[in-house]
């Protein structure tokens, strides 16, 4: 008899998962600890060890977890050029993993400068570029983002479509459904803080190679929706939870 496929929130123990960009590694250990082995992943970050560790206190019992677990972590991997990583470049992977993605924090800019903002479209446009070759057959790249101003300035969407990929899903994030995971302001600067998402509006936009159907699920704070595009093996749809109510005037 096979291993039992264990799910939390999009993911299954099945599933080739490559995590990029990774702050304390929490986000890794909490996929890793659901489905009680992580040999299906490889989580890695733009850091040296030696600056995770000493930037992120709380990695050094993350990345514990995940060697115990079997999880490959690498470091330095540079999402620009992933796709010729020594290690990556003869993988391919059914979900890569970008929450919150980030170019960096300066101390002449602000989120709203439109400086930085083109920072950000930089930094994803080459992502989708390195990743979409990446992906096994019917494989998929998640996003976690921020929605209000000024992150819905990055225009997510139009640079994923620029590369040749497809929205298939937009679904609410909610981080309480994963345990123990605690998304990092990163960047260089004040890096071991909380980026914030209480009473924001956070999405994790799944794109693919293939526009199976022009139905394209959105889930808001008044619709569940469950996508009718073809999706990852195994995946029966995910419901959206309510938007949290806004935060009081």
């Amino acid at each position: 008899m096979g291993k039992k496929q264990r799910w939390i929130g999009h993911y299954s123990s099945s599933h080739k998962i490559l995590l990029v960009g990774e702050g304390d590694f929490s986000f890794s250990a909490c996929l890793a600890r659901a489905f009680r082995s992580a040999a299906n992943m490889v989580a890695t970050t733009l850091e040296s060890e030696d600056t995770i560790l000493t930037e992120h206190f709380s990695s050094e019992a993350h990345l514990e977890e995940l060697e115990r677990r079997g999880c490959l972590v690498l470091y330095e991997v540079n999402v620009y050029v992933m796709d010729r990583h020594p290690t990556l470049k003869s993988m391919k992977f059914d979900v890569i993993i970008f929450n919150f993605p980030h170019a960096g924090h300066y101390h002449r800019l602000i989120e709203t400068d439109e400086e930085l903002i083109e920072l950000h479209r930089h930094l994803l446009k080459a992502f989708f570029k390195s990743a979409r070759g990446m992906l096994s057959e019917g494989g998929e790249i998640h996003v976690s983002h921020r929605v209000d101003y000024p992150y819905d300035q990055w225009k997510l969407k139009e640079l994923a479509e620029k590369a040749g990929l497809f929205l298939k899903e937009k679904v609410w994030f909610d981080k309480s459904d994963y345990p123990g995971y605690h998304n990092k302001r990163g960047g260089g600067i004040q890096s071991n803080k909380t980026f914030p998402l209480t009473n924001k509006e956070c999405y994790t936009s799944k794109f693919s190679l293939k526009h199976a159907s022009s139905e394209i699920s959105v889930c808001n704070s008044t619709t569940s929706i469950v996508s009718d595009v073809p999706s990852l093996p195994g995946y029966q749809g995910y419901i959206c939870p309510p938007a949290p109510p806004s935060p009081p005037l």
